[in-house]
């Protein structure tokens, strides 16, 4: 239908983000509770543990829940104040309408009959494949598993995916690839065992907090650091050596300290020889990549790049580490490979203190990606094309195996099919496209072009603006599950208060609408346990294997470590023992990676790269911590870092307005002047919406097997911005928001 305009303006005063600070009661209630609910916070995939205080159905505060081992009681800002999400004025208590004037309250039977009518309408004119369904990574594994079948089933479209999709769905490719299961080899208790750590992509300190806690026990112990980053972030400051990467050019550098451990014969040859093939084709392929060619690549120094291959080299046991800062490129699959190349060449793997981990974005960025939300993937990580995971998941939902729907679109690809009209329909969940996604214009486009747009969430996130039908969903506190932890540890979410008003949990919102659809046969559930136990069921015998879990084992061991085939069998913590990989022949796979530049470089117009990340006080598009006052006031908005060379070139100073322009659309941001990022390159934060919005600038190259977005490297050009007008208003306000005085 046709959308009419509403004032962005009225929305934001109705629905927010505004700041919440303190929590029900005010500061003195919360130090009275009545009970303790153990859980895990929802951010991040190391899903700390912590109590939650409740009071009169309310979560009033935290205690920290020292017995739980990943972070025994520690807590980072975000961790500390996530309570502050509940009671939120900005939470949605019941379903939405949309009208001309905005948004009118309705009651369920209108809203998801509303719903159903127009799922109906679309696909009896359209198709099964218009109407599309984007999921989340924070969402626990029962309610991924059920959005993949209610896609599937209910629907009957192939067009599913989840935000998984911007983050680690490379290294869950390539960890198949390489090692035939996609699951960090180590749990995190590894790290302070090992004698060099190796970490790429991933700024640890502001991104995963706790995880830095097992990082400095290592250096206690005499660990080597090595950090490669085109910033020197937190825990590249402690470094003992420090890769200043051009972005774009992590295969390249990874290719070449290969080069040097190869020429000094500094590789593991009987592991090789035993428990890996394909090595000889990536010794061809880094022959000609010498320190000195690397070095004219990346922008780091020879001298550094043999010196790495020496830490790596003289280490007994290591751990490579990375996150999404060699993922989101367009050839993510081939930086992780890189990776994985120069950990089997020197057999670091499969021992305590040994081997190779993803560290996982989002709250359950690890089980988010296994159980069926993606669109080329059915549950227990099976292949959704592979003739017998295809009958074995259709036998178990009592479906014929030709009524399953094949590989569907990726995330981006459905907004670009949204634009091209073949899509009519979307359903969305925790997801927030269009503060996420590259090249925002399009993904706006896209969202005011829909027929029917339905969106369950628990704020009305700057997408949810743009829909027809918002039901009102439930926060993780507010149900009962499980999330997988990105060291493949499965731990239980308990329900610490029911949903308020009107909301409802997530899981009943979607059976109920599968029931209208007239699928309720195959939705029977009652509880989110009874979906944990299909969904057990569902993965036995599967390359992700959780038939031996139940929510008591769960609760009685702090969690357990999947593959878990049997009541009996107690989870592994550690993959790849004695050099025994998950392949049929037991052997690891190598991979010739040959560098290809980013699919935007710089060039005389657009001199400069793009870099986005993460802040330490925000997550993901921010839907849930721009509502927390006391996060917002550690990090108020997004700035441009930029090096003093490149400063004093535009002659700008920090708290100078800078324009930033890219191909696709430009913003004016406030400058951070800091020596610890590389003089080529800038760097946005990407939590805000709107005229803040770095994804403004992104493309939307993707990686041709993953389908990723490139969102590490564009090129762009910068100018001061000068006091004057508009500009001037804007930078008053940047100065009020940051607390700069102007000068002069």
């Amino acid at each position: 239908m046709a959308r009419l305009p509403v004032s962005e303006a009225q929305l934001i005063a109705q629905y927010g983000p505004h700041l919440h600070y303190e929590p029900p009661g005010g500061w003195q209630a919360s130090s009275t509770a009545e009970r303790l609910v153990k859980t895990h916070c929802c951010f991040c995939g190391v899903q700390c543990g912590i109590q939650l205080k409740v009071r009169n159905e309310q979560v009033i505060g935290f205690e920290p829940w020292e017995e739980f081992p990943v972070n025994q009681g520690k807590l980072c800002p975000k961790g500390v104040k996530r309570y502050l999400q509940n009671n939120h004025p900005d939470r949605l208590l019941s379903p939405l309408i949309r009208t001309d004037a905005g948004f009118r309250q309705a009651s369920w039977d209108e809203a998801v009959t509303r719903v159903v009518d127009s799922i109906r309408r679309i696909q009896s004119t359209s198709g099964k494949d218009a109407f599309a369904v984007l999921s989340g990574a924070s969402l626990t594994n029962e309610k991924a598993y059920l959005m993949g079948k209610f896609a599937r089933v209910a629907l009957g479209t192939a067009n599913i995916d989840y935000n998984g999709r911007l983050c680690m769905v490379a290294a869950g490719m390539v960890n198949k690839m390489a090692f035939g299961i996609d699951r960090a080899a180590n749990p995190w208790s590894d790290i302070p065992l090992a004698d060099c750590i190796f970490v790429t992509g991933s700024n640890i300190g502001e991104c995963f907090p706790i995880l830095t806690d097992y990082v400095w026990r290592a250096r206690d112990n005499g660990a080597r650091l090595i950090v490669v980053d085109p910033r020197m972030t937190p825990v590249a400051r402690t470094a003992d050596l420090f890769l200043p990467v051009r972005p774009g050019r992590d295969s390249a550098l990874m290719n070449g300290i290969l080069h040097v451990l190869i020429a000094r014969d500094w590789i593991d040859h009987d592991f090789i020889a035993a428990h890996t093939v394909g090595f000889a084709a990536v010794q061809a392929a880094v022959t000609d990549c010498t320190p000195q060619h690397t070095a004219e690549i990346t922008g780091v120094p020879a001298a550094s790049i043999i010196r790495a291959a020496e830490l790596w080299a003289e280490a007994q046991n290591s751990m490579l580490l990375h996150a999404r800062g060699i993922e989101h490129h367009s050839k993510g699959v081939e930086n992780v490979l890189s990776c994985i190349n120069l950990v089997l060449a020197t057999g670091r793997i499969g021992r305590p203190g040994c081997g190779y981990g993803t560290i996982t974005g989002q709250g359950n960025g690890q089980g988010g990606r296994e159980h069926g939300q993606r669109c080329n993937q059915l549950p227990g990580g099976r292949d959704i094309e592979n003739p017998h995971h295809r009958q074995e998941i259709a036998a178990l939902w009592n479906l014929d195996e030709a009524e399953l729907p094949h590989t569907g679109l990726s995330a981006v690809e459905i907004i670009d099919a949204i634009n091209a009209g073949t899509i009519k329909g979307l359903l969305s969940i925790s997801f927030n496209p269009l503060v996420s996604l590259p090249d925002a214009a399009r993904t706006r486009a896209a969202l005011e072009k829909l027929e029917f747009y339905v969106a369950i969430d628990v704020f009305l996130s700057e997408t949810a603006r743009h829909a027809d039908v918002v039901l009102a969903g439930s926060l993780q506190e507010e149900d009962e599950g499980t999330v997988t932890t990105g060291e493949g540890r499965v731990v239980r979410i308990r329900q610490a208060v029911r949903p308020p008003a009107k909301a409802r949990t997530d899981w009943q919102i979607v059976i109920d609408v599968a029931q209208r659809l007239g699928k309720g046969e195959f939705f029977p559930y009652a509880e989110p346990e009874e979906l944990f136990r299909e969904l057990c069921r569902a993965s036995a015998g599967a390359p992700v294997d959780y038939a031996g879990l139940t929510y008591q084992r769960l609760e009685q061991n702090h969690g357990i470590f999947w593959p878990c085939p049997s009541p009996q069998h107690p989870g592994t913590l550690r993959l790849f023992t004695g050099g025994s990989f998950a392949h049929a022949d037991g052997k690891a796979r190598f991979h010739p990676i040959s560098y290809r530049p980013p699919a935007e470089d710089v060039d005389a117009e657009y001199p400069v790269i793009l870099t986005s990340g993460r802040v330490v006080s925000q997550y993901l598009s921010g839907t849930q911590t721009r509502r927390i006052g006391p996060l917002v006031d550690q990090y108020p908005g997004p700035q441009v870092e930029i090096h003093p060379q490149l400063a004093a070139k535009l002659a700008v100073k920090t708290g100078d307005l800078v324009r930033v322009e890219s191909r696709r659309d430009a913003l004016t941001l406030p400058a951070l002047v800091v020596r610890t990022i590389r003089p080529d390159t800038i760097f946005i934060p990407y939590h805000w919406p709107g005229e803040q919005s770095a994804n403004r600038l992104t493309i939307r190259a993707l990686d041709p097997l993953a389908k990723i977005p490139e969102f590490k490297v564009c090129a762009v050009r910068l100018s001061k911005v000068t006091d004057c007008g508009l500009d001037g208003q804007r930078k008053s306000q940047a100065e009020a928001d940051w607390g700069w005085e102007k000068q002069g």
